[in-house]
């Protein structure tokens, strides 16, 4: 019994219509677990007896950095593989993954400034981990500038994954700042060689939270990938027949 030759999907014109078919059921369960977490987080779990109601943006936040986090170094992942085996496939992922987890950076930030407001009483401070947060951010930008700024695609992808190459140790520094030096950042709730420090309703919702959240990010980045996969390709056969059949 033969199984499934995974491999034919490293070709555009075969992961095309397989990413096609994915959207839509990742992005119903981008709602319904989008649903869930919300619910959970906003009317299930308790008031932390310190930081009020207010804290109950970490439900967005704390989900939205390690997006930031995890979406870079998958990004660095696809783009070291096209730069490494000239996949094309491979490049254009790198492509779409930089968006979202440009948006991810933005919106850890951005929440992260609405909680820092009431608990520091400041918008922003030059915080380690906040700072370090702020040049992912940046390295986000500058991977998809440098794109837009070369013509040629294989190009724009070869001096990009050079860039998120070398922004990968950003990553590290994010995830240890609090350790590594004196920061108002608060620790880390969660743990691989501790007990998380919260309530068990506040870690369920943070945790599917999490999941919608990469549920979101599969779905537009399939979405986006289908379009730079055309965008690519446009001068190839099969397009030209996919385009007139209409999928």
């Amino acid at each position: 019994m033969s199984g499934i030759n995974w491999f034919k999907y490293a070709s555009p014109a075969s992961f095309y219509p397989l990413a096609g078919r994915l959207v839509p059921w990742c992005g119903g369960i981008t709602v319904i677990l989008s649903l869930i977490g919300l619910y959970i987080g906003f009317f299930v779990a308790p008031t932390d007896f310190q930081q009020g109601e207010a804290y109950r943006i970490i439900f967005i936040h704390v989900p939205a950095a390690w997006m930031s986090m995890c979406i870079y170094v998958v990004m660095a992942g696809y783009a070291a593989l096209g730069l490494i085996f000239n996949t094309r496939l491979s490049a254009m992922m790198a492509t779409s993954l930089a968006p979202t987890g440009a948006m991810f950076t933005f919106l850890a930030l951005w929440t992260g400034a609405l909680w820092g407001k009431p608990m520091w009483g400041a918008w922003w401070v030059w915080d380690a981990r906040l700072t370090s947060e702020l040049i992912l951010l940046f390295l986000y930008i500058g991977f998809m500038s440098l794109q837009a700024s070369i013509d040629d695609p294989r190009r724009a992808s070869r001096a990009s994954a050079l860039l998120a190459l070398v922004g990968v140790v950003n990553v590290p520094i994010i995830y240890f700042s609090v350790k590594w030096w004196n920061t108002l950042h608060q620790g880390a709730s969660i743990r691989f060689d501790a007990a998380p420090t919260m309530a068990a309703t506040m870690l369920t919702a943070m945790l599917v939270m999490t999941l919608a959240f990469w549920a979101y990010t599969i779905t537009v980045v399939l979405m986006r990938v289908r379009s730079e996969i055309l965008e690519r390709e446009r001068h190839t056969d099969w397009v030209a027949e996919t385009l007139e059949q209409g999928k």
